[in-house]
């Protein structure tokens, strides 16, 4: 029995050949179409049942969990550049209102100091009034205490020129007198 099917194949084959035309490619051969199509059904569901039952849930499986760890890493983003827009502007916010105090404070500083440089000016101005007025009153002094010397010198010197030029005896009130009278025309 092993030799019958053996034969058989071998009487199939030669049938084969001999209604194969010459020079044909043997999978182009139509006689060799019905198993040739019968193999490639039986290939293509073998490879579809395995792509489908292994390689396409792994892929699957990948492609989802890189879906999510992209929404995951855009969420983070997003989260993350929020939190910079807020940093953001609570720093804007602090520097704004650090810029108000130092404003505030500027004009307080420059009030103090006008009001402790106006205080000192009117302490200085004061002083300076005192001693201007001490200063006049020294001058007035010394001025009244010339004119009276001045005032002596002249009628001792109106005296002793009258004795000198007319030979008369002049009093020296009276030559005082005649001196007061003739400084009070020439201020007049």
């Amino acid at each position: 029995m092993t030799h019958a099917p053996h034969s058989e194949v071998a009487q199939h084959a030669a049938q084969a050949a001999e209604h194969a035309p010459e020079g044909v490619f043997p999978p182009f051969d139509p006689t060799y179409f019905p198993s040739q199509l019968f193999w490639l059904a039986i290939s293509f569901i073998a490879l579809y049942v395995a792509l489908d039952k292994f390689v396409l849930p792994k892929i699957k499986t990948t492609i989802e969990e890189r879906r999510d760890r992209i929404a995951d890493d855009l969420d983070a983003a997003a989260q993350a550049k929020a939190d910079a827009e807020a940093a953001g502007e609570a720093y804007e916010k602090s520097l704004a209102e650090a810029r108000a105090k130092a404003h505030v404070i500027a004009a307080d500083t420059r009030k103090a100091l006008d009001a402790e440089i106006a205080k000192e000016t009117a302490e200085v101005e004061a002083e300076l009034a005192s001693k201007q007025e001490a200063s006049e009153a020294a001058i007035r002094k010394a001025k009244d205490k010339a004119f009276a010397e001045v005032r002596g010198i002249a009628a001792s010197a109106t005296t002793a020129a009258v004795e000198a030029l007319a030979g008369v005896d002049v009093s020296e009130a009276d030559a005082g007198k005649t001196v007061d009278a003739l400084m009070k025309a020439k201020e007049a």
